[in-house]
């Protein structure tokens, strides 16, 4: 029953935050479990990422599927600042990411403080919420800068 509380908190949290993809999941889980369906939730603690970045990626090759990203635009990416910064932004994100993935598959504790965080930045800073990941390899890399420095 504690999970469900929790969940329950995040769903009026999202709500609060106006943060529909917060919203859907928490309400998402809340009704598997009412629904007593929880023979799922392995299989979404499982396989729930790998499905979120086929649909991220799925979204963000859509321009290219459509014919708008040309040779141009892709000759552009490599020969001018904004382009190679993308593509630093690029390699810094997905060892951010990483990091991230490592972290909340070793702490699932500090999800919790990924969204309140996510929603303080929400409400407060006009963030857009982009998934526990980055946050995770954030958080994952001040850690490290800590440790490192704490010897």
């Amino acid at each position: 029953m504690n999970g469900f509380i929790f969940i329950l908190i995040i769903f009026i949290l999202g709500l609060a935050a106006r943060s529909s993809a917060l919203t859907m999941a928490a309400g998402l889980l809340l009704l598997l479990q009412i629904l007593n369906i929880k023979s799922l939730l392995p299989l979404l603690e499982e396989r729930g990422v790998e499905m979120g970045l086929l649909f991220l990626m799925i979204a963000v090759l859509v321009p290219v599927a459509l014919g708008r990203v040309g040779t141009k635009e892709v000759l552009m990416t490599f020969c001018s600042l904004p382009g190679l910064l993308a593509i630093a932004g690029g390699v810094i994100a997905t060892r951010l990411n990483g990091m991230g993935l490592n972290l909340l598959e070793s702490q699932p504790q500090v999800i919790l403080g990924l969204v309140i965080g996510s929603i303080i930045g929400i409400v407060f800073l006009k963030g857009v919420p982009v998934g526990p990941l980055m946050a995770g390899g954030i958080a994952a890399f001040f850690l490290y800068i800590i440790q490192l420095f704490g010897r």
